[in-house]
């Protein structure tokens, strides 16, 4: 494996972000992590636009004046450039097209609805100072539901992690996008045993890293629920 580093632009607001600072640190991939705080607009700005990457968006990577967005597209070039291990997105066509079908799937899926349903309950009453819509909150968090419910039902029906019988980055990012939600106080966990089961193996195998990363979602998620009581 190569011990160049490169500079990883990160959010931890950012699922994506979230799964690829918890790789990297697990894989023991060198990194040069440069926080970028999306909620001061840090993203938008000119410098960003010009030193960073060209769009408004994080996670990024500069490899030595090489950029490169979209978390997906980083992982397969550091595959060819860092050689992590195997196991991770595995080389065999089938064993890594199973973890491809994920990572394609995630996007207008779970990802989308923990993401949708984390904004409108939480972000957006931050951004406006206005309760959130409880209608549309109902209607996101009934679609969040079916889909975690997918989660539970086929993609962990009869395989210990997502794409088979062993770890992979795949588990990573639906690890970090189902904790996304979680900051609202909504346990995407409850009445899943599959999927209980699958995040504690998952979060036991990433730890200490996955915990560190999550701290913030977790404090947060904490006060929306003791919110809620009173």
């Amino acid at each position: 494996m190569s011990t160049v580093s490169f500079k990883f632009y990160y959010d931890l607001l950012s699922p994506p972000s979230r799964a690829l600072i918890t790789f990297f640190r697990v894989a023991n991939i060198p990194v040069e992590p440069i926080s970028i705080a999306l909620r001061k607009g840090e993203h938008l700005t000119d410098k960003y636009h010009k030193e960073v990457s060209r769009f408004p968006k994080v996670p990024c990577i500069n490899d030595g004046g090489f950029k490169l967005s979209e978390s997906v597209a980083i992982l397969r070039y550091l595959k060819k450039t860092r050689g992590y291990e195997d196991f991770w997105y595995p080389q065999d066509p089938k064993a890594q097209a199973l973890v491809d079908e994920y990572l394609e799937w995630t996007h207008n899926n779970i990802r989308v609805s923990a993401g949708l349903y984390f904004f409108t309950k939480w972000r957006l009453p931050m951004l406006t100072g206005e309760e959130a819509d409880e209608e549309q909150v109902r209607q996101l968090e009934a679609h969040l539901c079916d889909t975690l419910d997918i989660m539970e039902n086929i993609w962990l029906k009869s395989n210990p992690y997502i794409a088979g019988e062993h770890l992979t980055i795949a588990d990573v990012f639906a690890a970090c996008d189902i904790e996304q939600p979680r900051i609202t106080g909504f346990n995407p966990l409850d009445s899943r045993p599959k999927l209980a089961a699958w995040f504690t193996r998952v979060k036991d195998k990433l730890d200490p890293a996955f915990t560190e990363h999550h701290k913030f979602i977790y404090k947060y998620g904490q006060r929306s629920l003791e919110a809620a009581k009173l």
